[in-house]
């Protein structure tokens, strides 16, 4: 590859585009959650170029860093086929948000209870750091809600910047934390 840009908008082979791997973390704390859930793996299935799709269970976990009362949440994880760039796929995952109920970023108070959430954990190997865009997630490893599930789908993942699999991240995390 000769430039981030052009790695950006999937992975060229024989002068064609071929989709990467995304990864992409689901939770809900607010509403008909399973069925916030369900609609999202279903927007996210549509989503994959090839029709690849893999979903994790429902993982159920305590809130994070919200305010005070908020409910426990559903979180799951997904991994796609995607030939774009991060920044559409998340502009994509943005969209579907608001249009179940979510409240963009600007009018809502930070980690606000939330009908349904989708961040992009990664995007093939790409590295990004921009205002809009970390990948890979900057708390993906730090969080067993997301970890846990990943690990279910795709155990022996690697993600860019990590030599242990997610698996042994996920194990680690356990570790540490009990």
């Amino acid at each position: 590859m000769e430039s981030d840009a052009l790695a950006g908008n999937g992975t060229q082979f024989g002068g064609r585009m071929i989709a990467m791997r995304a990864g992409i973390a689901l939770g809900s704390n607010l509403g008909e959650r399973e069925a916030r859930m369900e609609e999202a793996f279903s927007f996210l299935r549509n989503l994959s170029k090839s029709g690849r799709f893999l979903r994790s269970s429902l993982w159920k976990s305590e809130p994070v860093d919200c305010p005070p009362d908020s409910g426990e949440f559903l979180n799951a994880v997904a991994e796609i086929d995607w030939d774009g760039s991060p920044e559409d796929l998340l502009a994509s995952l943005l969209a579907f948000e608001r249009r179940a109920g979510r409240l963009p970023a600007e009018k809502r108070q930070r980690n606000s209870p939330r009908p349904i959430d989708l961040d992009l954990l990664y995007c093939g190997d790409l590295v990004r750091h921009s205002p809009e865009l970390t990948l890979p997630h900057p708390r993906l490893i730090s969080r067993g809600f997301v970890l846990g599930p990943l690990a279910e789908i795709n155990p022996h993942l690697r993600l860019s910047g990590f030599s242990r699999t997610v698996k042994e991240l996920y194990d680690r995390l356990i570790q540490d934390h009990s």
